[in-house]
């Protein structure tokens, strides 16, 4: 990650908050970390006067020839999804895949990757207003109208607003492990991690009692992962039927009650395993997985590498800090 460029795209009326998010994760100083923080900068899309969403004017201070040095490209939004982008953009975008770039979208910036091609035979998402028209108009794509995020390796895509951010981090934990995202995490007061897969919005509005007998599950749960639990168990713990807590952690959190559990313990397992020291039967035990053939079953199918792997990856980092 050394050296590291990320560079957001700004274009006429452009999308304000789903930009500022992207400066607040990339652009601010960071050393307290003691990791190689990423260079950011801002290119324009397009000559002229860029006019932002509320009123405010905004100067780029690089054009599109800043693409061809970019690590990583990130699309905050696009002012029309029924506008194409310039020729211009979608050119540089194709050459940026081509050469290994990374491609991210945030909201209807989706749109643009598209128009350039790269996103077919992909799965993608976008803000849920959006899929239909999305996936009408690129049948090439697999379209995923729920998801906060999709993560393709060198094309992440997510839905609008709110869960920009939380690509944004899942990037983060992605270039240097969990204790890293959790921290930035911490600093931007927002929760540590939320799974690409987790619902965009609650079709039904959970009543005020039983969102809060939730939510006292889930801390508790994540105070004491190691518990022997089971649907049984947890329904009591929140004074629900099984039946009530399964459809309430699916619209909460579009997971059902396990498939949370154990990626909950896969993320303690994460940062667990950025400590070089603690042996991996003991990571096993304190995230509540019992087992090192457990752990690893779990850990390679939601991170896609194995804990060794990991533990190679961003222990070192972690040691030297």
């Amino acid at each position: 990650m050394k050296n590291h460029l990320v560079v957001a795209v700004a274009y006429d009326q452009l999308c304000t908050f789903e930009f500022g998010c992207t400066v607040e994760l990339f652009a601010l100083p960071r050393p307290e970390l003691g990791v190689d923080w990423y260079r950011f900068a801002v290119c324009a899309a397009e000559p002229g006067k860029i006019r932002a969403a509320g009123g405010i004017t905004v100067e780029a201070p690089y054009t599109l020839k800043l693409l061809d040095k970019a690590d990583t490209i990130i699309i905050p939004g696009w002012r029309n999804a029924d506008e194409q982008p310039p020729e211009a953009l979608l050119k540089k975008i194709r050459a940026a895949y081509l050469r290994g770039a990374r491609l991210c979208s945030i909201c209807s910036g989706v749109f643009v990757l598209a128009a350039a091609g790269v996103l077919d035979g992909k799965t993608v998402t976008t803000h849920w207003r959006y899929a239909e028209r999305l996936a009408r108009r690129y049948p090439a794509l697999e379209v995923k109208p729920d998801a906060l995020y999709v993560d393709q390796g060198e094309v992440i895509t997510s839905a609008g607003s709110a869960a920009g951010l939380d690509m944004l981090l899942h990037l983060v934990r992605r270039d240097h492990g969990a204790k890293v995202a959790n921290l930035v995490a911490q600093r931007l007061v927002v929760p540590p991690h939320r799974e690409g897969g987790q619902a965009q919005f609650v079709p039904r509005p959970v009543a005020a009692d039983e969102e809060g007998r939730l939510a006292k599950l889930m801390d508790m749960v994540r105070a004491r992962p190691g518990l022997p639990y089971t649907l049984a168990s947890l329904a009591e713990h929140a004074a629900m039927s099984t039946r009530t807590l399964q459809r309430q952690f699916l619209q909460a959190t579009g997971l059902g009650p396990y498939e949370w559990l154990i990626r909950e313990r896969v993320a303690i397992a994460r940062e667990l395993l950025e400590s070089p020291a603690t042996p991996l039967q003991q990571v096993a035990e304190l995230a509540g997985f019992g087992s090192e053939e457990s752990l690893r079953r779990h850990f390679r199918r939601i991170v896609k590498t194995s804990p060794s792997a990991y533990r190679s990856q961003f222990s070192g980092a972690l040691a030297e800090r």
